[in-house]
């Protein structure tokens, strides 16, 4: 607790309680308090022991200048019975005087507790309270059970920045110090030079902030120096210095989590609602500077680095337009705050979580904060933002935005035909399965069995389509493969043959004309030879006759097949060639109808 109290007035003062426990009825027993009387600090316990026949350690006495110098000073006292420990300032003080009492027998009566006074229930005509405190008294707190260390306490009242003394232990016995509550002012003193200079030198100056507030802080040091029988006594100037406390690195406070949430309209009815931030993860980095980064081994550039402290506040702010509390509400329940630092207040405009606490039970407590609308159907879209804070708004996080769509398809579908509502699994489009059970794990998909079956039959449809198009296109490169070998084949049967045929294109007109002619010459030919075997005339004729013969095969060799020998040999000669050079024409045309012998010559 704090206290700040001055002397009492008149010469025998009245005990100034400022905790009591007594009875409440009956009786007037006091079986602890902690009192002022006459500048001394008095803690009474009596407590209840089986054995009523032996004196007990009952009352602890402190007399010290701070009780009544009317300046704020902290107490902490702590019980371990029968030891009972004093802390003023976080400086440990044995009480001078302890005197014992009969315990207090078992009893059934109700006891009362006070603070500033105390409670006279019994043994009087009217029942009051007596004994009134008349000082300033601040942060009270009783802890049963709880006992903690010398560190622990002194911090309480001066864990911020002020001078301190390193190594009590070692300090000499002859030296006398007192600091101020604010640990500001060290008055020290000693005997002799040494001492005095050995203990000035372990004097230093602390800054338990976390984050401190950079500049520099003042030093003055002055000495007085005190002379018994002397005329004149040293004066000894004051020295002025300075402590430079250079700027600390900022921390970055950074809130993340999902962003967007699509969850169906009966998902924010009453009276569970829909839980905003399931996945709200809050921490806080910070960059150590360079000389900070030398210390630690590294150079080049500052380290990122992440730190474990406390938030101050959260709020989640509603944009746009405010809540309706006919329609809609923000919910914490009151039971998620049990055994935390915290405490909650909401609004139309949203809800604030405020108090000194660690970042992972902001996070415990914000991820139970639900939305709940009565009448989901008429809401489309709603938009929250969240903030949080450490040292009383010095540093504050990121703006997490969040953006809450609500999907009315499966109530659309009890309205409108069934033929023209698109089936359920349709959805899964717009409300992705893995992020629907990371933002609600207790939620089902509602996908249908029909979904699965008709994805599995796509899949396998797709399957067989790309495995037929694979064989095709190994059918098709084989089908070209063959063709190739074939012609290749073909060719070199060509290539064997003693057949070659050689068309002009520029010579076929010409070539029709002499096969006509070579038809009429055949004609004659062969009536010539009917002539003579019918006349068998003389062997200048029928030499004549063989002669034309020959000319028409030596003709038809010469012209058309290209292969015969000159006109002038035999006509079995010319027949010869003219069956090499072309072989798909007839030597001898169809037989025509007798005419006429011709007169002999």
């Amino acid at each position: 607790m704090w206290m700040k109290h001055g002397p009492s007035p008149g010469l025998r003062a009245e005990k100034e309680t400022l905790l009591c426990n007594s009875d409440k009825t009956e009786m007037n027993r006091h079986h602890y308090s902690l009192y002022v009387h006459n500048c001394r600090l008095v803690f009474l316990l009596r407590r209840d022991f089986t054995r009523v026949d032996a004196f007990r350690p009952a009352e602890f006495h402190w007399k010290l200048e701070q009780i009544c110098d009317k300046e704020w000073h902290y107490y902490v006292i702590n019980v371990e019975f029968p030891v009972v420990t004093l802390y003023v300032d976080g400086v440990t003080y044995d009480p001078y005087l302890v005197t014992d009492d009969w315990p207090i027998h078992p009893s059934q009566i109700d006891v009362q507790l006070t603070v500033g006074a105390c409670w006279q229930g019994g043994e009087v005509t009217k029942p009051r309270f007596t004994q009134y405190f008349r000082g300033s008294l601040s942060g009270l707190t009783i802890r049963p059970g709880k006992i903690e260390s010398q560190k622990v306490i002194s911090c309480l009242q001066a864990c911020k920045e002020g001078l301190d003394i390193n190594s009590l232990e070692s300090l000499d016995k002859s030296i006398k110090f007192h600091f101020n509550p604010a640990q500001s002012i060290l008055v020290m003193e000693g005997e002799d030079l040494e001492s005095i200079n050995a203990a000035v030198g372990k004097v230093s100056y602390i800054n338990s902030r976390q984050f401190p507030t950079a500049g520099i802080r003042r030093l003055h040091i002055s000495t007085t120096v005190q002379c018994f029988g002397e005329d004149t006594c040293l004066s000894i100037p004051d020295i002025d210095a300075v402590v430079m406390v250079l700027q600390p690195s900022e921390p970055r406070i950074t809130i993340g989590g999902a962003e967007r949430l699509r969850p169906p309209a009966s998902d924010l009815r009453p009276p569970t609602g829909l839980p905003l931030f399931q996945d709200l993860h809050i921490a806080s980095t910070v960059t150590r500077s360079d000389t900070s980064a030398r210390y630690a081994g590294v150079y080049g550039g500052g380290v990122l680095e992440e730190i474990i402290h406390n938030l101050d506040y959260c709020d989640i702010l509603v944009l746009g337009e405010e809540l309706r509390p006919e329609q809609e509400s923000l919910q914490l329940e009151r039971s998620s705050l049990l055994g935390m630092h915290l405490d909650a207040t909401n609004s139309t405009s949203g809800m604030s979580i405020y108090g000194v606490d660690s970042m992972s039970n902001y996070e415990q407590v914000i991820r139970q904060v639900r939305y709940r609308h009565w009448h989901p159907g008429t809401l489309s879209q709603r938009h929250f933002r969240l903030t949080c804070s450490e040292l009383n708004g010095r540093y504050t996080s990121n703006e997490f935005n969040l953006e809450v769509s609500v999907l009315h398809d499966s109530e659309a579908g009890d309205h409108i035909n069934y033929m023209v509502a698109p089936p359920q699994y349709m959805q899964m489009v717009h409300q992705p399965s893995s992020l629907v059970h990371d933002l609600y794990p207790g939620h089902s998909s509602g996908v249908p069995s029909a979904a699965t079956v008709v994805i599995v039959m796509c899949i396998a449809a797709l399957v067989v389509v790309v495995v037929l198009g694979i064989y095709r296109i190994h059918l098709t490169h084989q089908q070209e493969t063959k063709l190739a070998e074939m012609a290749k084949d073909g060719d070199a049967a060509w290539d064997n043959s003693a057949l070659s045929i050689t068309v002009n294109p520029m010579e076929v007109r010409s070539g029709e004309e002499e096969e006509e002619e070579e038809i009429e010459e055949v004609e004659d030919g062969g009536k010539e030879v009917e002539e003579l075997e019918e006349g068998e005339e003389g062997v200048e004729e029928e030499e004549a006759g063989e002669g034309g013969g020959g000319e028409v095969g030596g003709g038809e060799d010469k012209g058309v097949g290209g292969g015969g020998e000159g006109g002038g040999g035999k006509g079995g000669g010319g027949g010869e060639g003219g069956e090499r050079g072309r072989p798909s024409i007839p030597t001898l045309p169809q037989a025509s109808p007798p005419q006429p012998n011709p007169a002999p010559r």
